[in-house]
């Protein structure tokens, strides 16, 4: 695909796309929903890390209310089934580790956006914001899945019904997000993160990501019986091997990934 509202780069195993609409704070139409899909599914075959950025000073707004012309004909339900849900899939079911890096504001999609990835790592003069009431609509885009499970059933009640800003400090103490970082060392530090990610055992985390995210419906029994079935496949991967030997060596496992 020819990308126009993002931009993708592929190197050191690292792929970062970055939502590429800085004019309108990297509002969400529906070309870039297009974009962001595709590059999540082509991306996880040619890296092993991807991180999802903004260009310019905010990461995203949330939906463009000009798309196809006003807000007043928008399908939104339909928005929603035939272009959200591929996208937040295509992120929330990558076959390797994704990060958000949040560069500035995430307000509205642009906030559950963010919180589709495995990881949000944000400057600390980024905000999010549950935007929705302003307008007269609820969290969507996933948010009312992310929220209660990322920072408890209060915190993303009143997230949603007051619509505040929040922080990226206040965001990371209330474990909406990873971490906030100092703005002047943010861009350096994901990059550190990616990086750290990219020479990992990208099965390991694989089922990681699985394990974690079953334990919400499952029962102690199930869960256990769970990790007891995915860490014998870890144990069955040449990366296993390797962290062994390099434990025993004392040196850097040198992971070969999938």
């Amino acid at each position: 695909m020819d990308y126009q509202a993002i931009k993708l780069d592929i190197r050191d195993d690292i792929a970062v796309v970055t939502l590429n609409r800085p004019d309108v704070m990297n509002a969400l139409n529906t070309q870039m929903r297009a974009e962001i899909t595709h590059a999540m599914k082509d991306a996880q075959d040619k890296a092993r890390v991807i991180v999802i950025t903004g260009a310019g000073n905010a990461f995203c707004s949330g939906q463009d209310l000009s798309d196809r012309g006003n807000a007043a004909n928008l399908d939104l339900e339909r928005t929603l089934r035939d272009e959200y849900v591929p996208m937040l899939n295509a992120i929330f079911e990558c076959r390797v580790p994704t990060i958000s890096a949040v560069n500035g504001a995430a307000a509205g999609a642009g906030a559950n956006l963010a919180l589709a990835a495995d990881v949000v790592i944000a400057t600390d003069r980024a905000v999010f914001i549950q935007a929705f009431t302003r307008i007269g609509l609820i969290p969507d885009a996933g948010g009312t899945y992310w929220l209660p499970r990322q920072m408890g059933a209060a915190k993303a009640m009143g997230a949603a019904l007051f619509a505040d800003r929040i922080p990226a400090q206040q965001a990371s103490d209330w474990g909406m997000i990873w971490e906030a970082v100092a703005d002047d060392a943010f861009d350096a530090h994901w990059r550190s993160r990616a990086a750290h990610l990219a020479k990992g055992p990208t099965e390991a985390y694989r089922y990681v990501k699985q394990a974690v995210r079953s334990s919400f419906e499952n029962g102690l029994e199930d869960q256990l019986a769970l990790e007891a079935k995915l860490q014998g496949k870890s144990g069955k991967t040449r990366d296993f091997q390797e962290g062994v030997m390099a434990f025993l060596e004392k040196r850097p496992a040198r992971y070969e990934g999938r």
